[in-house]
């Protein structure tokens, strides 16, 4: 995952009028030189060839994507409702935590770390003084009960006290109690002790408190709700978990994603110091509760792994989806781009993905067969792919290790593939040379990961078209257009269109990331949005639901017309930026097509030619320049000369001062969400692109590894001439791109469903106007009336807990031949299935 992007916030075809107007559909348009007569109709055609054979769909080709992200474990799918339940929490999770984070005290309660310990990996326990208590208030705004339903205790408890230990808990709210209360008698050393709890009244705010009548040590407090998914023990939270069963998904990658490969690669033990920030290995995750590790998890927070290995993979077979782990390659990502250098290591992890395997896969007599056999399953899993490594930036060094894996495990297992990646994005020195290596070692499959604006979506339908057929093939592991409202799921339908269309090249797909808690999120958009008590499907979600139960088994060929395109220059305003750095800028020039002096800014005086646009940062003129002085500031835009402008040069000497990156020079501006800039040492001063920003959604168009030196000062110069820009560092040219891609918003597959027998006609309409479309089925043998699904509205609508917008309307459609015409709504996906006679 690249650097957070914030959600697109304008209907899609406005995309291109802040920036020069470029390729875009026109509104109202006619197709293929047709008039159209009615205001807010454009005319298309659409065929079909049912006689031709287009790509076999895979059953598994598009499936989910899970990642402890956004609290999407604890305190989400995964239904304890008891947060830090063993007392693990600390500092290392995040600066604030404390072993008793969610916990507050009356008498005397401290947390201890000694030869106690309920084992050696529960580090932490609890003692509890004599009329002393501990509450626990759960995620978020406390515990979610409902009336009726029943909630199962358990604790480990140990008191030297003869007599014993009284205990006494109980589950209340801010109105009183929730259910009646238990007591219990804790005697001798740890012991588990259980009871269950039936909700008297529904409440959102609960808490459970443990109260002592002499002192006690406690650890593993827990309540988990009776009711999880397929009513398993230590289970999933029932509603998330029947939202992603919905979209009977193919399979299921877990556990991640960046927290999979960042880190220390060393196990949880005494010899490497308890570490607590840690790659996620698989064998931490398996077992009793009690004994499993605990670890820091990459995006701030404590994870139990009561989620583990064992819960991923049942899952999987509970939803009828293949598992699909990740191990870590011992190359780091996700910006800490280190790779470890230790063979014994690299030999340990390469038997922990083999004994992964047999976990998965081997009898019960085998050693790690016994062990899955001892959690409840016999059977095996029917593990079939495997992904080693996610979004490595050193190919070279990701590769070489993956090599290792890769050559113990088809030794061992021969009927396992084994997944490559292609690092974090869509493109790219980085993505090139992975896909290289790919081709160049056979490999079976390779994850590509990218997260665009929608206008990228809608612009690169095609991108597969002119994959080899014949070189590895795509699992689309990660992808997103930047946001949850309709016209980002419009654009992302339509991309998916080609996605299908291409299903001989791209084997699976999966929208990331899937779940996100409201009351704690660090990445967005997200499918699936959930608090304590609620979930619901952002629009995202009802797209990716109308692919996945809507496949198909074989593309069946069409085409369609396209919409008219109006064209223009890139036109706008130039300006400076910064991100976590400081700099200063010098001898700002630009200068029109025919040599005329649009601006000369060389900061003798004030800076009164330049305008606040991003209000952050600390600027001003000095020594001659103009200096941004704050290095913890983000994009702290300033902005000179004209938004219409077109067709010039723009100059500018650059340094460095102090921070993280480099520099941001900015051009065809029309506001500070919609621009170009130059990102010279940007993510960290690991690489330089130049980036379109529309409405904030950022796409690359042109990517380098340059890095910029602190100190030293750069000469900039930028020539835009219509849509085509170059770029020049220190007078030699770095890079151009032509911005003239069409974000075509028509987009459609058809496919063939054998089982019934059926067409599926799919179209999306990204635009506001409706689509009146001739359509040519290509045969008579059809029935006179289509099954209709249409997800429509307003481009900017989003879901939310109390309000869905965006929902499947189901209806039939008559006069269905081979010739009719249907007039696709604007903003809108349709379905149409179709019997064949």
């Amino acid at each position: 995952m690249r650097r957070r992007r914030r959600p697109v916030r304008l209907p899609l075809l406005a995309v291109s009028v802040a920036l020069g107007a470029g390729l875009l559909a026109a509104p109202g348009g006619a197709a293929s030189g047709a008039a159209a007569p009615d205001a807010g109709i454009a005319d298309y055609t659409l065929s079909v060839d049912p006689s031709r054979q287009g790509p076999a769909i895979s059953d598994s080709m598009y499936g989910v994507f899970f990642e402890d992200i956004n609290h999407a474990a604890d305190g989400g799918l995964y239904a304890e409702l008891v947060q830090n339940r063993s007392f693990e929490y600390g500092p290392a999770d995040n600066a604030a935590y404390t072993p008793l984070t969610a916990w507050r005290s009356t008498g005397s309660a401290r947390t201890a770390d000694d030869a106690g310990r309920l084992n050696a990996r529960n580090r932490s326990y609890l003692r509890l003084g004599a009329d002393s208590s501990v509450t626990n208030s759960g995620f978020g705004n406390g515990m979610a009960v409902r009336k009726g339903e029943r909630y199962d205790l358990s604790f480990r408890a140990r008191t030297d006290e003869a007599a014993g230990a009284p205990l006494t808990v109980t589950l209340r709210d801010a109105s009183g109690a929730l259910a009646a209360a238990h007591r219990v008698t804790a005697r001798g050393g740890w012991a588990e002790y259980k009871a269950t709890f039936t909700a008297s009244r529904t409440s959102t705010t609960g808490a459970l408190t443990v109260a002592a009548a002499r002192p006690v040590a406690l650890d593993m407090v827990s309540l988990f709700p009776r009711d999880t998914y397929k009513g398993r023990p230590n289970g999933l939270r029932k509603d998330l978990a029947e939202k992603i069963a919905a979209l009977r998904p193919g399979f299921l990658r877990f556990p991640g994603g960046c927290l999979v490969n960042t880190g220390s690669h060393e196990a949880y033990d005494e010899e490497s110091g308890w570490q607590r920030r840690r790659s996620y290995q698989w064998k931490d995750t398996i077992g009793p509760v009690e004994e499993r590790a605990v670890n820091a998890n990459f995006w701030g927070y404590n994870q139990s792994y009561g989620l583990g290995y064992y819960e991923y993979f049942q899952f999987a077979e509970d939803i009828g989806a293949q598992p699909l782990p990740v191990v870590p390659a011992l190359v780091t990502g996700c910006g800490e781009n280190q790779a470890t250098d230790d063979p014994e290591l690299l030999r340990r992890h390469v038997q922990d993905t083999l004994d992964l395997i047999e976990f998965a896969n081997g009898p019960a007599t085998s050693e790690w067969g016994r062990k899955r056999a001892e959690m409840g399953h016999p059977e095996p899993f029917g593990l079939k792919r495997i992904g080693v490594g996610n979004e490595e930036n050193l190919p070279d060094e990701f590769f070489a290790r993956f090599k290792e894996f890769r050559a113990a495990i088809e030794a061992k297992h021969p009927d396992v593939e084994v997944v490559a990646n292609s690092g974090p994005d869509d493109a790219g020195s980085v993505f090139d040379r992975a896909w290289q290596l790919s081709r160049e070692n056979r490999v079976a499959m390779v994850d590509e990961h990218y997260y665009n604006s929608p206008r990228w979506f809608l612009e690169n339908n095609e991108r597969y078209d002119s994959y080899d057929r014949g070189g590895p093939k795509v699992f689309l592991g990660e992808y997103a257009s930047q946001g949850n409202r309709f016209s980002n799921a419009l654009a992302e339908a339509a991309y998916m269109t080609g996605l299908e269309r291409n299903a001989d090249v791209v084997k699976l797909a999966s929208y990331a990331p899937l779940l996100a808690d409201v009351d704690g999120t660090q990445w967005t958009p997200d499918m699936i949005w959930f608090d304590n008590h609620r979930s619901w499907g952002s629009a995202n979600y009802e797209v990716q639901k109308l692919f996945m139960n809507n496949t198909g088994d074989r593309v069946v060929p069409s085409e369609a017309s396209g919409t008219p395109t109006a064209s223009g220059p890139i036109t706008g305003a130039v300006g400076l930026s910064t991100w976590a750095t400081s700099a200063a800028y010098d001898d700002v020039k630009v200068v029109a097509e025919d040599g005329a002096e649009l601006l000369s800014d060389d900061f003798t005086g004030d800076a009164d030619q330049w305008n606040t646009v991003a209000g952050r940062g600390s600027w001003a003129v000095r020594d001659g320049a103009y200096v941004q002085s704050d290095e913890n500031a983000e994009d702290t835009l300033v902005t000179a000369g004209d938004k219409s402008w077109q067709n010039y040069d723009l100059s500018v000497k650059a340094t460095k001062k102090s921070g993280k990156e480099g520099f941001l020079v900015a051009f065809g501006v029309q506001g500070g969400r919609d621009h170009y800039w130059w990102n010279l040492g940007g993510f960290g001063n690991t690489r330089s692109v130049v980036e379109k920003s529309v409405d904030g959604a950022k796409q690359t168009m042109v990517e380098k590894d340059t890095r910029i030196e602190t100190g030293r000062t750069y000469d900039l110069r930028i020539e835009v001439r219509g849509r085509q820009v170059s770029l020049y560092l220190d007078g030699e040219k770095w890079g151009s791109f032509t911005d003239d891609k069409k974000a075509e918003p028509f987009r459609q597959v058809v496919t063939r469903d054998e089982a019934s027998g059926e067409l599926v006609v799919k179209v999306v309409n990204a635009q506001d106007d409706a689509a009146r479309t001739a359509v040519d089925l290509g045969t008579d043998r059809v029935a006179g009336t289509a099954r209709v699904t249409t997800l429509q509205g307003d481009p900017n609508a989003e879901n939310t807990a109390d309000n869905r917008p965006i929902a499947p309307r189901s209806s039939t459609r008559d006069g269905i031949g081979r010739t009719f015409t249907h007039t696709f709504p604007g903003n809108s996906v349709t379905f149409l299935r179709i019997k064949e006679r």
